[in-house]
């Protein structure tokens, strides 16, 4: 007996079914059984924000689920955001503000902002500083970040 246990989940999109360790956290089910490796693993303990992820659509910290835990759920992860050859509107704004320098933060950064935009009504600086602050970066001081993250709001008020 393997110990083993079906999982099956929709990632961007697309249902992926596979036999793994009850144990298996949901950042290695991604990046290990599914090769999805945007998704970072940075502190392990869901500190950093990195492995962020959408679940049902709300942002979870996949190095603090097991991938059983999510069988028949959908999860959006960095890869379904946009593509180097078509970047999607968050990951534009970030480019355009130099919302990131070494580029491992960003991934969750992303996700959290995507979330932020569609399911928090945040207004103003302080309100974007709270609501990313659960992401940690440690080179760009947060401030294009934020630019970035007005700009994308001014946008989703512009087009209300």
């Amino acid at each position: 007996m393997s110990g083993k246990v079906d999982v099956a989940v929709y990632v961007n999109g697309v249902m992926y079914a596979r036999h793994v360790e009850p144990r298996m956290l949901l950042s290695d089910f991604l990046r290990h059984e599914l090769g999805l490796t945007g998704t970072h693993v940075g502190c392990e303990h869901g500190v950093c924000g990195a492995c962020t992820i959408l679940l049902e659509g709300r942002s979870a910290r996949s190095c603090l689920l097991l991938a059983v835990q999510v069988d028949g759920a959908e999860i959006e992860t960095i890869e379904g955001q946009g593509s180097i050859d078509q970047l999607g509107r968050v990951q534009q704004a970030m480019r355009q503000h130099h919302g990131l320098q070494c580029g491992f933060c960003t991934p969750g950064f992303v996700m959290t902002i995507t979330d932020i935009l569609r399911n928090h009504d945040v207004r103003g600086e302080t309100e974007i500083r709270e609501a990313l602050s659960g992401n940690i970066c440690r080179c760009t001081g947060y401030e294009h970040i934020v630019n970035a993250v007005q700009e994308l709001l001014s946008e989703q008020e512009r087009a209300r």
